[in-house]
């Protein structure tokens, strides 16, 4: 198994689209990047400990590869956004990968200048491409929250939205029970 540590704005959307990735082994939210131990999640939102809300991923590279990882993260949130993902707007929200090896690296920047090159965006890509620092996992409540809370209106009005794009642009690689949800 191998790691990736990845921000795309809220936790609940990332984690949602990632678990529902064949080969991938597990994905916590949590905290990554910033200065502070142990940070909770009223610390984070304060926008002022530099921790992004991310995911860790542990997944099989035999399966799902770490570019695959890439095109599924570039397709499900805007790498163009400075520190904001829709209406979620703080440092906390800003789009980073955060490598953990230097093929991880390399792939990365890869990704993100062939984007650029085929201007898959309008905009300039802002994402953030910097070496793992540290992860602390997000609250227990926090866990799964797009699967216990599907009926919330953050739910349905935005993860829903990025799952149903994972199935149009992903559906291949969606795990088997996944790939009926409307």
């Amino acid at each position: 198994m191998e790691t990736a540590t990845l921000a795309g704005g809220c936790f609940w959307c990332t984690e949602a689209i990632f678990k529902r990735l064949k080969g991938i082994q597990s994905v916590t939210s949590g905290y990554g990047g910033g200065t502070i131990e142990n940070p909770s999640y009223e610390q984070v939102s304060t926008g002022t400990t530099g921790y992004a809300e991310a995911i860790q991923i542990k997944f099989d590279p035999k399966i799902i590869p770490y570019a695959k990882i890439l095109d599924v993260f570039w397709h499900t949130h805007n790498p163009t956004t400075l520190n904001q993902q829709g209406n979620d707007i703080g440092t906390q929200y800003r789009s980073a990968i955060f490598y953990h090896n230097q093929e991880q690296k390399e792939v990365a920047e890869k990704s993100k200048e062939d984007l650029e090159k085929e201007a898959v965006y309008e905009n300039k890509i802002i994402t953030e491409i910097v070496p793992f620092s540290n992860f602390y996992p997000a609250e227990h409540y926090h866990k799964d929250y797009y699967d216990t809370n599907k009926e919330d209106s953050y739910c349905t009005f935005v993860i829903n939205p990025k799952i149903q794009k994972l199935l149009q642009k992903f559906g291949k690689d969606v795990k088997e029970e996944y790939k009926n949800e409307a």
